[in-house]
């Protein structure tokens, strides 16, 4: 299928790049939990959470574009009740974050989240749910919007797992220099604050 020229030319993908390269790599809920999970188990064991994390979105975006994001503008409730069922989950997994390196004992060891609680996680990350809404609002095209959108979908996780890539690795690095219980329970509690301070600006933004 021939792409229309306002698909195929940079003019019309090199904004899209940009827009997901700036809302995947900047700090969220997402990015605080693969600095964990890299600190804590180590890139290669974070691999599946990070799978998730890009389809997830790039699922949740063709769904938004599907027509999701007009029941959430018609029905505000329903998007009201996803910000508050993902701020009572975040806070359980800041709470998983913060109580991890007491949890890790020689009979088991706390788990990363595998590929499909990632991808399910991003249903109840406010901040995913935005950058879907941005990218249908944004960057389709009237014109073609199918192809638009599947563009959109398929641009998604090529670009968005580089980019949370960066914090896995940066968790990595940090995990060997937490050699010891304290470091690591302290390295934790930072990240699970985190978590939950990256709540408040994202509920209180509306559709």
């Amino acid at each position: 299928m021939n792409l229309p020229l306002d698909l195929s030319s940079s003019n019309h993908w090199l904004p899209l790049v940009m827009f997901i390269v700036v809302s995947s790599i900047t700090p969220g809920p997402n990015n605080v939990m693969l600095t964990a999970s890299g600190a804590n188990f180590g890139y290669q064991r974070s691999v599946p959470h990070m799978l998730g994390i890009s389809v997830g979105t790039s699922v949740q975006l063709l769904m938004v574009g599907a027509g999701l994001g007009a029941v959430f503008t018609q029905q505000p409730q329903f998007y009201t009740a996803v910000q508050w069922l993902g701020a009572a989950y975040l806070i359980w997994l800041a709470w998983k974050i913060a109580s991890a390196g007491r949890m890790q004992t020689q009979g088991g060891r706390v788990q990363p989240l595998n590929f499909w609680q990632a991808a399910a996680f991003q249903w109840v990350n406010p901040k995913a749910w935005l950058m879907s809404i941005g990218v249908v609002a944004a960057y389709t095209s009237p014109q073609a919007y199918w192809p638009s959108l599947l563009l959109s979908a398929l641009l998604m996780p090529l670009v968005n797992y580089p980019c949370i890539s960066v914090w896995t690795l940066f968790g990595s690095a940090i995990g060997r220099w937490l050699q010891s219980r304290r470091a690591l329970r302290i390295f934790n509690a930072a990240m699970a604050a985190l978590l939950l301070l990256s709540l408040w600006p994202m509920l209180a933004v509306k559709i």
